[in-house]
């Protein structure tokens, strides 16, 4: 009996080291197709060779948290400031909360109002969001998140911090990047996703 225990036990750990190895496995693969978009976009401010500046957190699936949703139908919408001065027109979606590191947190959701004009587009919401990490180990104009209208499921939404990423300015300078407005700031250091470009551009 206590044979069948030890090997139950044992089984129990290896099945769980295998599920974290699979979702850690799933955030390498997404980096690969995150670096592998570079090469294929036109206006990409990096090269093949760029790539060993780029820096990440270890995969912590502890970043990987369920959201309640709340809609909001912002029918007048803003311009959100970007790194160049130009403004670019946004409404707000929705805001989120959740909780991360035994902290309450909440972040606005936006949805630009050019893109979902443009066919393919009209379903892309994004999070652009600041931490106490910014402009230390972080870039200091932020990190964004991307979700799709369909990621949003009985007014819950996934959100995983391992999926932050910069915007081009933290790579090079002449981008109209969204600077996330100060409502979107978390007082807490989210150790997780893309870190600092290692050959940040001098302002």
């Amino acid at each position: 009996m206590k044979y069948i225990f030890c090997v139950l036990g044992v089984l129990g750990v290896l099945l769980t080291h295998a599920q974290t190895k699979t979702y850690e496995q799933t955030i390498l693969e997404h980096r690969e197709s995150y670096k592998k978009a570079f090469l294929e976009e036109e206006n990409s401010p990096l090269k093949k060779s760029d790539f060993k500046y780029l820096d990440f957190y270890p995969v912590n699936s502890s970043y990987l948290v369920t959201a309640q949703f709340k809609r909001i139908e912002d029918t007048i919408g803003f311009d959100m400031k970007t790194h160049s001065g130009k403004l670019k027109p946004y409404v707000v979606y929705g805001v989120v909360e959740f909780e991360l590191k035994g902290q309450r947190c909440s972040l606005y959701i936006y949805q630009s109002v050019t893109l979902r004009t443009q066919k393919g587009l009209e379903d892309l919401l994004f999070i652009p969001f600041t931490d106490v990490s910014s402009g230390t180990e972080t870039y200091g104009g932020g990190r964004y998140l991307d979700f799709s209208i369909n990621d949003i499921f009985s007014n819950k939404l996934i959100i995983d911090f391992n999926k932050a990423y910069n915007p081009y300015c933290a790579y090079k300078g002449g981008y109209s990047c969204p600077i996330p407005p100060k409502e979107n700031f978390l007082n807490l250091t989210v150790e997780a996703g893309e870190k600092r470009f290692k050959n940040e551009p001098k302002d």
